[in-house]
């Protein structure tokens, strides 16, 4: 069986309860009998499966290929056990290869009856939902079942890999011909040339020469093909706070809910290194954590995710529905549009960023950034609440952090708990009024920072590799231009202006919520409330508009 990290460890019990009888028969009504011969996969690593398989007899191992093509054993079920992970929910391809060890019956629980089971058998449900984020958490701690990236460390495009599929919660393994035997096989294998990596081994036998992020997520079974004729109910555009917010409430109202996110869930909130002002978490969550704790719920409600996909364009149709362009050509339909599409990270403007923005300039500060900059020198510029928790988290693992802003102190802007903390980090040095004021470096690779002091001019330069931005947002609307959305002077989406609901546009039936809404509170607890609100005018728009079908 996998080895479990201490803290998983001790949660043993809960990621591999047994039902007992009467529990095995409550659970049954939502499968189908299903019967396999001993040594016959119900499911093999990379194809979609079953979902959910309840072991009545018999019994199954589960196990994963390591980067070295070695087989590892996960786990196994005998009867009362239940095979599946999170990613079951959604129909997603298995990261794993479950084998009859006997001849075995099971109860098969499709992702559909998955969801009626947790709704219906709400103290089962529980269980099972725990048991399944364990077992993806348990996943991602050993990079069982996910691709394996072969590529030297802090490539730009193994670091854009990485990055994507740790924002989305999806285990991998990186390899680094650099010094990793099994690399330098898989190079020699393919017959592979130093600039054509990093490529991307899926775990369906696909090979990828530096894929995007949407060549990689169809691969994975992230994202498929979305039906241009499905209309439904309420499309959110923005998988963050706002817009997984609306979609849970939405998708638990028995609403029809697509969620389109062109990078990862979570949004900005998502990159937190940790937060600590989040109503019923008094020590405190990381930001990847409490988003695929949404993330996970909204897929419990039924609603669909197709993450990365961008939208281009918003238009009114003639029927009184929506059309939703995509960048890879498709359309969805939509009765009603919740824009939670936030905002993107400001850029330097003092200084040029684009040629080293692939590989050492950073936007957030997550384990993945930590360990490439691991006991270096790096910048911080920023002097909000997202900027502390960045440079607290990264005080950790770095030699120091040279935290540079523009006012003169850090409680102008920050949290009172955050700059205590900070300072009492010794390895946290803020300099105030300063700015960056230059980039040296080469082939995409910082080698040094400099900054200059606003009321003295005095320029400083420090030997860093990696710079972290904390500096704002703008907002993300550039795609409503022509859609007869209003936007504010600043580009903000305007709401309740002679309209039915505060949170509506001058687009009825359009809705926006979160940091791209004109006026709002930048705050997650403040973005889940106008999501929980905005799904409730939604239901009620469509009450008002909805056609009687036809007798």
């Amino acid at each position: 069986m996998v080895d479990l990290p201490p803290t998983l460890a001790a949660r043993r019990d809960q990621m591999f309860p047994v039902f007992d009888a009467a529990e095995i028969e409550r659970l049954s009504r939502f499968g189908e009998p299903r019967r396999f011969r001993a040594g016959e996969a119900l499911v093999s690593e990379g194809q979609v499966g079953l979902g959910l398989n309840l072991i009545l007899s018999g019994g199954v191992r589960v196990s994963y290929r390591d980067a070295a093509g070695q087989e590892r054993e996960v786990a196994t079920y005998e009867r009362g056990g239940f095979t599946g992970e999170v990613g079951q929910l959604a129909g997603r391809p298995a990261l794993v290869t479950i084998r009859a060890t006997a001849d075995t019956e099971a109860a098969a629980i499709p992702p559909k009856q998955l969801r009626a089971l947790m709704i219906e058998e709400a103290d089962l449900g529980e269980r099972v939902m725990r048991a399944l984020i364990l077992r993806r958490v348990a996943l991602l701690e050993v990079g069982g079942g996910g691709p394996i990236i072969v590529g030297p460390e802090g490539h730009p495009d193994v670091v854009r890999l990485e990055g994507f599929l740790a924002r989305n919660g999806h285990p991998m393994h990186h390899l680094d011909p650099g010094g990793d035997p099994t690399a330098a096989q898989i190079i020699e294998r393919f017959h592979l040339q130093p600039d054509e990596l990093p490529i991307v081994l899926c775990p369906d036998g696909q090979l990828l020469r530096n894929p995007t992020e949407g060549q990689l997520a169809r691969c994975l079974g992230l994202v498929g093909t979305l039906d241009p004729d499905k209309v439904h109910d309420v499309v959110v555009v923005g998988a963050g706070p706002a817009g997984l917010a609306s979609a849970v409430y939405a998708g638990s109202d028995g609403l029809s809910v697509l969620v389109l996110d062109c990078r990862a869930f979570g949004g900005q909130a998502g990159a937190s290194a940790r937060i600590e002002n989040y109503l019923g978490f008094p020590t405190g969550i990381t930001g990847l954590a409490l988003m695929a704790r949404a993330y996970t719920q909204a897929q419990k409600f039924g609603v669909e995710v197709a993450i990365p996909d961008k939208v281009v364009r918003l238009a009114a149709a003639s029927d009184g529905t929506f059309t939703v362009d995509l960048a890879d050509d498709e359309r969805v339909r939509a009765r009603t549009v919740v824009i939670a599409s936030g905002a993107a990270y400001r850029r330097l403007q003092t200084v040029e960023t684009d040629a080293f923005e692939a590989a050492s300039i950073h936007y957030w500060a997550s384990p993945l950034e930590a360990r490439l900059c691991c006991d270096q020198e790096v910048v911080l510029v920023g002097g909000g609440n997202s900027a502390g928790q960045a440079a607290v988290f990264l005080s950790q693992h770095v030699a120091k952090v040279w935290m540079l802003i523009r006012r003169d102190r850090l409680d102008e802007r920050m949290s009172s708990y955050l700059v205590e903390r900070i300072a009492a980090r010794p390895n946290v040095e803020v300099v105030p009024r300063s700015e960056v004021c230059g980039l040296v470096g080469h082939a995409g690779v910082l080698e040094a920072v400099r900054w200059r002091d606003v009321r003295t001019g005095a320029v400083t330069e420090r030997p860093v590799r990696h710079l972290f931005l904390f500096i704002g947002a703008e907002p993300e609307t550039a795609w409503l231009a022509g859609s007869g959305v209003a936007l504010d002077n600043r580009g903000f989406v305007v709401t309740g202006t002679d309209a039915a609901h505060p949170l509506e546009t001058s687009l009825p039936g359009v809705f926006a919520v979160g940091d791209v809404r004109s006026g709002s509170i930048k705050r997650v607890a403040a973005a889940v409330g106008e999501g929980a609100q905005v799904a409730a005018a939604v239901y009620a728009h469509l009450a008002r508009t909805r056609r009687p079908e036809p007798a």
